[in-house]
């Protein structure tokens, strides 16, 4: 397979998903084995092998969808937590307030329960009453304003418990987004699977090592410098990765999709990327490609749908597609959308 291919790919935490996700995928794979063949009568070698490319293509794009779905849900999950965790907090200040005002209510009816002008005239120490009469005054004054900031309170609450209702709808979406574009991936790995097995068995093996044959061998990186020590982290843990396969939502450590590689490779270097490769394009500094360091992402296609890292001497590492390993390939193996520097 040319190297211009490749693709790829709830409240599951990110290394229990890669392995239920990894499962899934290869279930897909072995149930696919016996799929009626997906091309048609006319279609040569070459029409089949350029359909697999578009669907691998197609593939890609979906589990970049999927992968943004996913780190949004788990965003939004703990969002959930933290405002679930505010509501009972402030549950807990009302009823304490609560508690407060009706010790002092009670305590302002014992002392003052009857007309003050009728104690008043009762009173046998008219000027000790009138002095007790001032401070219930004070202590009405005072429970005003804990009512006020009781209801202060109580508003906030309910505004509170509304925003985490929506948080917890907007989860659900996401969830859903997570499973709609899982659906997709699989559709389509499962259309290029039956394809690839209507070929003959001397073509897929063809195929096969027109995709792989030397990839995984270091080619000549030259001598270029990295641009900083994290790049140079960076560098040497996607080199540990080259061999590993391609598991569309996989982060590492032993299997990757293309952005799940370059954000695995930067968190060895205490670098935090978010994990979807339209938005590692802008998590540093846009450079031209001729000006391209070791370390630099180098993201392709127009939607910037997949991304490599820069290893030197016109060469980049990557998680290609399915069925393949982290390899080196040319920095040209399709047209580049933009270089950037962590």
């Amino acid at each position: 397979m040319g190297s211009h291919r490749r693709p790829a790919q709830s409240g599951l935490d990110r290394s229990a998903r890669v392995t239920v996700f990894s499962a899934a995928a290869a279930t897909a794979a072995a149930a696919l084995g016996a799929a009626p063949a997906g091309a048609a009568p006319q279609d040569t070698p070459s029409d089949i092998k350029a359909k697999v490319d578009r669907l691998y293509e197609q593939a890609e794009q979906a589990t970049e969808s999927y992968n943004k779905a996913g780190e949004r849900a788990d965003k939004l999950r703990e969002l959930v937590r933290l405002a679930k965790d505010s509501v009972a907090r402030g549950q807990e200040r009302i009823n304490t307030m609560r508690g407060a005002l009706g010790a002092l209510a009670g305590a302002q009816y014992r002392s003052g329960g009857i007309d003050p002008s009728l104690a008043l005239m009762l009173s046998s120490d008219p000027a000790g009453y009138l002095d007790k009469a001032a401070a219930l005054d004070r202590i009405g004054a005072r429970q005003a304003d804990e009512l006020a900031d009781l209801q202060k309170a109580q508003r906030a609450l309910a505004q509170e418990r509304t925003e985490a209702t929506r948080k917890l709808v907007d989860l659900e979406e996401s969830r859903k987004a997570v499973a709609r574009h899982k659906r997709t991936v699989e559709h389509k790995l499962a259309k290029a699977r039956r394809l690839l097995n209507s070929l003959s068995s001397d073509e897929r093996d063809a195929y096969d090592r027109a995709s792989r044959s030397g990839r995984g061998e270091l080619p000549d990186l030259g001598d270029a410098v990295p641009a900083s020590s994290r790049a140079a982290a960076a560098i040497a843990a996607v080199s540990s990765a080259v061999g590993k396969p391609y598991v569309w939502g996989a982060n590492g450590p032993s299997g990757f999709d293309c952005s799940g590689l370059t954000q695995w490779a930067y968190a060895q270097a205490g670098v935090g990327l978010p994990r979807t490769s339209q938005a590692q394009r802008y998590a540093g500094r846009q450079v031209p490609l001729g000006q391209a360091q070791p370390g630099d992402l180098v993201t392709y296609r127009d939607d910037a749908s997949h991304i490599g890292m820069y290893m030197g001497n016109g060469q980049v590492a990557h998680a290609p597609y399915p069925g393949a390993t982290v390899r080196y390939d040319p920095v040209g193996m399709m047209p580049v959308s933009s270089v950037t520097r962590i």
